[in-house]
């Protein structure tokens, strides 16, 4: 097929987007630190765009969508770009090749910002830049080609994912579990308040990442489409539907609808949909919304009672999120949506549900233990957390020199 100009447009707009969805979360992840930490909070997301903005070009892409090495990983034939050539990727056949290289490049970006939110207030910034060369290279690249660059969830499994619910928003909420669990928690946690310094700018910043993630869910289409409307009409329900559920759920629970609690619910119905968003009716994206809010409410009242300082509630929200989304696949998916889909349960057809837990299980298992053994070799080596005195005067000023504001 020959490219085409619209698609084409299409694609770089959506590119655009993903990278704006970056920049959502480092304004969102801002704001929820408290005023010490608040740019060196933000320096992990800036940073991991950096990050994937090379890596991506040497070895990631090719890794990741390459000629297939067993099933999970490419092979290191297009390093640097060099012997891509210019035909298009079976995926997207009407674009070139370096955009599509371009879109996935500015998703590499996205985990790796999630993930920091955490484990956000402690972390060494050496520590962190390592585990995001590491984590991306070893975990995140080879989940790319399992599920969509030829591997064996994909191809062999057969397991759905349209936008990145497996690739993206579970393998972030999972790693950032681990880390949470490894690094340790906050001095002070469960004992002193630890309020958000900016609220405006943390409902801003998941403002801006609600627009983006179309980008994310819309894109994943690779063509200007009817495909690509749906996509962008589901992820906008789903979104709408969790965060109206999470402020129904925080009024009957707390007693008020906090504006915190609505938009992390948003963001939790953004994660759901991810995976389904090509691949479900319209109306079932009400209720995978629905159930990605309430599931995520759910799992940050219980996440203290576990101990388990997850900062900015990646895991309940994304995590969580994420593997509602990847199962509500297998109950809701439809070919009537999408050719290219498998009935689900609602459809006739029980058995994808069954593979889409498959596929979850072994996602689970492969990131919770990759990203364990990463840290654990990044403590070894750089060391993970920050000093006690140096958590205590905050992370800006003895990791940056440098103080967010001038009080």
């Amino acid at each position: 097929m020959r490219i085409d100009s619209g698609d084409t447009t299409w694609m770089l707009v959506c590119t655009s987007l993903v990278m704006l969805t970056v920049f959502g979360v480092i304004l969102f992840h801002g704001g929820m630190a408290r005023r010490k930490n608040v740019l060196a909070t933000m320096m992990h997301g800036f940073i991991s765009l950096c990050v994937a903005s090379v890596l991506w070009v040497l070895w990631g892409y090719s890794l990741a969508f390459g000629p297939d090495k067993g099933g999970v990983i490419g092979g290191l034939e297009w390093f640097g770009l060099s012997g891509m050539g210019a035909k298009p990727v079976a995926a997207a056949q009407t674009i070139p090749p370096l955009l599509h290289m371009m879109f996935h490049g500015m998703l590499a970006a996205v985990p790796p910002v999630l993930i920091a939110g955490a484990f956000a207030e402690r972390m060494k910034f050496s520590a962190f830049l390592v585990f995001t060369i590491l984590w991306t290279t070893f975990v995140y690249v080879p989940l790319v080609h399992s599920v969509w660059g030829g591997g064996w969830i994909g191809s062999f499994l057969g397991a759905l994912d349209f936008g990145g619910g497996l690739v993206v928003c579970v393998s972030a909420g999972l790693a950032g579990f681990a880390a949470a669990r490894v690094v340790g928690p906050r001095r002070g946690y469960g004992v002193d308040p630890l309020p958000p310094h900016s609220r405006p700018m943390a409902v801003l910043g998941a403002s801006l990442l609600w627009f983006g993630w179309l980008g994310l869910t819309a894109g994943s289409a690779y063509s200007a489409g009817g495909l690509a409307s749906h996509a962008a009409v589901v992820t906008v329900l789903s979104a709408g539907a969790a965060g109206l559920c999470w402020a129904v759920l925080e009024r009957l629970h707390r007693g008020r609808a906090t504006v915190l609690g609505a938009v992390s619910g948003s963001v939790a119905g953004l994660a759901a949909i991810t995976a389904a968003a090509g691949f479900v009716p319209l109306w079932s994206s009400i209720a995978i919304g629905i159930g990605g809010g309430a599931l995520s409410y759910a799992v940050v009242q219980l996440m203290p009672r576990l101990s388990m300082d997850d900062a900015f509630d990646v895991f309940a929200v994304f995590g969580v999120g994420g593997m509602w989304g990847v199962l509500a696949t297998g109950l809701f998916g439809s070919t009537q949506i999408n050719p290219a889909a498998i009935d689900g349960v609602f459809s006739g057809n029980p058995p994808l549900l069954g593979i889409q837990a498959i596929a979850l299980i072994a996602v689970a298992v492969y990131v919770l233990a990759y990203t364990w053994v990463i840290l654990k070799i990044v403590n070894w080596t750089v060391g993970l957390r920050v000093t006690e005195d140096e958590e205590v005067e905050g992370l800006d000023q003895t990791q940056h020199g440098e103080k967010g504001y001038a009080l």
